[in-house]
């Protein structure tokens, strides 16, 4: 007969006869492998859609280089790129972890389920801009901003430096393609679905709208924007792999 006497992160330990014994507790675990194909499947839509894309890439970036938008909506869409930007996304991981106390950081000596999680959320959200910073290294393209628009016959004529329009062009300006706030914003949208199922629809808003906000200011063409969070995604299913707790019980696990 075993009569239970206290319950620890190991399990619960019990009293056998006067002899102590510690039962080892292993969470439930449910595979993500449909989560990984719907990542991407949806970044295999967002390529097909960054090579129409380039249809209206001219377009696009000639109306919002002539259009600018009214001082309070302005404003408005700049403060869309948080999500984007790097420093922005690693605020709302921070602002995760500290809000859902099923999980913590990593720190020396203590690596378990919750910390894994975290990590997997990390890896996420920035393995796609990583991707991204790979893919701009080989290829260069004007970003609409610095670029003689006019000049261009077709949205490839935007690829390497003959369009640029300034006399003394930053690196930046010939790193359009793909979007890195887009690739992140994805990666963070797609880390914080895994983990909240629920807030799905709100996540995809404001990864989208980064990805509007870097095309309204100039800063790329549609093309750009699409590709790089199809790379997002990518990078979110490559580290989103493997199963995961449940989170009610491991909610659980940590209030015992």
């Amino acid at each position: 007969m075993c009569r239970k006497i206290l319950s620890t992160n190991v399990g619960p330990v019990c009293d056998t006869m006067g002899m102590i014994e510690i039962r080892s507790f292993s969470p439930p675990l449910r595979p993500i492998g449909r989560y990984q194909v719907a990542l991407l499947g949806v970044a295999t839509v967002l390529i097909a859609l960054g090579c129409v894309g380039f249809l209206i890439d001219l377009p696009v970036a000639i109306w919002c280089k002539t259009h600018r938008l009214p001082g309070e909506i302005g404003r408005l869409i700049n403060l869309l790129e948080i999500s984007g930007h790097s420093l922005g996304a690693a605020i709302v991981l921070i602002a995760v972890v500290t809000l859902d106390r099923s999980l913590r950081m990593p720190v020396p000596g203590r690596f378990g389920a919750a910390e894994r999680i975290v990590l997997r959320m990390i890896a996420a959200t920035y393995c796609g801009g990583l991707l991204v910073d790979l893919i701009k290294i080989c290829v260069a393209r004007v970003r609409p901003r610095a670029a003689d628009l006019a000049s261009v016959a077709s949205p490839f004529g935007t690829f390497g430096d003959d369009s640029l329009a300034v006399a003394a062009p930053h690196l930046a300006d010939l790193m359009s393609f793909p979007s890195g706030h887009s690739a992140v914003a994805a990666g963070l949208a797609a880390a914080l679905t895994w983990r909240y199922p629920h807030g799905a629809p709100l996540f995809a808003m404001l990864a989208a709208a980064t990805a509007l906000q870097r095309v309204v200011t100039s800063a790329h063409y549609p093309s750009d924007v699409a590709c790089g969070a199809a790379m997002g995604l990518i990078g979110a299913a490559c580290c989103l792999g493997g199963p995961r707790a449940i989170r009610g019980t491991m909610a659980d696990t940590a209030a015992a």
